[in-house]
């Protein structure tokens, strides 16, 4: 649809081909997730994969439980603008399919401890929402911005 080949220049990512920003491995939290969870600073994690947030986090919560995200809380990446303008792919679909820049959701009481020790290890992280009770399980409040 865009008309690029794999060896164009990524318009969302100057400097390198489609192809080797879309083919990009995908970050591992691993290390990250186990070193919070030694801490006793976890009471749940939900990677982002197909499903995006509404089809994977309501998954690791206990039931009677919601959570209620901020949509403007995370900046969205490049690439996923592009995806969405060049494949005319509808806001509610890039939600439920792509991760939007959110690959791991930690589920914590000390958020702010959290990014702290996030920022330490060299990683960023975003305070996207709240869980609730009673509520909906899964409420996105305003909408992700996917223009360019």
């Amino acid at each position: 649809m865009s008309g690029l080949d794999w060896n164009s220049e990524a318009p969302f990512e100057p400097g390198s081909t489609l192809a080797e920003a879309l083919l990009r491995p995908t970050a591992l939290y691993v290390r990250t997730v186990m070193a919070l969870h030694k801490q006793g600073l976890l009471h749940g994690c939900a990677h982002i994969t197909g499903g995006g947030l509404p089809g994977n986090l309501p998954r690791v919560l206990p039931e009677g439980l919601g959570v209620q995200i901020e949509a403007d809380s995370w900046p969205v990446p490049p690439v996923f603008r592009w995806l969405a303008r060049t494949g005319n792919v509808a806001h509610d679909e890039m939600l439920k399919v792509f991760n939007c820049g959110i690959g791991m959701v930690l589920v914590t009481p000390e958020p702010d401890r959290v990014l702290a020790l996030l920022a330490e290890r060299g990683e960023q992280g975003y305070r996207i929402g709240e869980i609730t009770a009673n509520g909906p399980r899964y409420a996105l409040c305003g909408t992700v911005d996917f223009s360019l």
